[in-house]
């Protein structure tokens, strides 16, 4: 069967973890809904029930809350082969308290909660590909909040960059400093001095 690219990645990206039979995977991609999002324009806001959980294909998002001040601390960056949402709101129900904004025209494959639980009776061995992929987003989320514990502001701000480098030159440096936890103008000194060394 030809593929569109947008399929050709989602099913790339879940082959890493299991095998599927050619009828499985076109069932699994009949369960996905193809969502378009503009430059700036919000995917999803505080206090919405998260409906879907996301793939992008193409561009880029930012994933963040705010704090009492309104100012924004952005928890993620996510772009092609990457899945990002926010899990608890999707699976309790409850409403988010994240936003998530494309920083640049976006493409994206979504599975809805109905047919979430419809993939995991019809294709069972979905059940280890979202388990491992959990594990792996569990693994960065501690990771992350050791690094914001244990390292300097430059210092993560090289491990971003060491480990994010395609997402490094795609992101505003406003948004950069709101990732890292510092200001502006405290990040265009650190990005300064790294570009001197």
């Amino acid at each position: 069967m030809n593929y569109t690219a947008s399929h050709t990645l989602i099913l790339h990206n879940i082959a890493r973890f299991i095998d599927l039979t050619e009828l499985e995977k076109q069932k699994y991609l009949s369960l996905l809904t193809a969502i378009k999002v503009k430059k700036k324009t919000f995917l999803m806001q505080a206090g919405d029930i998260t409906q879907y959980e996301y793939f992008i294909t193409k561009g880029c998002l930012k994933v963040y809350t705010l704090d009492e001040d309104g100012a924004p601390h952005i928890s993620m960056f996510a772009v092609e082969d990457y899945w990002t949402g926010d899990m608890s709101s999707f699976m309790t129900k409850e409403p988010t308290r994240y936003f998530i904004q494309a920083t640049e025209d976006s493409e994206l494959l979504g599975i809805s909660w109905a047919n979430y639980e419809l993939l995991f009776q019809e294709i069972p061995k979905f059940e280890r590909f979202y388990r491992l992929l959990y594990q792996r987003s569990l693994v960065s989320y501690i990771r992350r909040s050791n690094h914001g514990i244990s390292l300097t502001a430059e210092e993560r701000y090289m491990a971003f960059k060491k480990k994010y480098p395609k997402i490094v030159n795609r992101i505003t440096q406003k948004d950069l400093a709101a990732y890292i936890g510092i200001t502006p103008e405290f990040m265009s000194k650190i990005i300064s001095k790294v570009n001197r060394m």
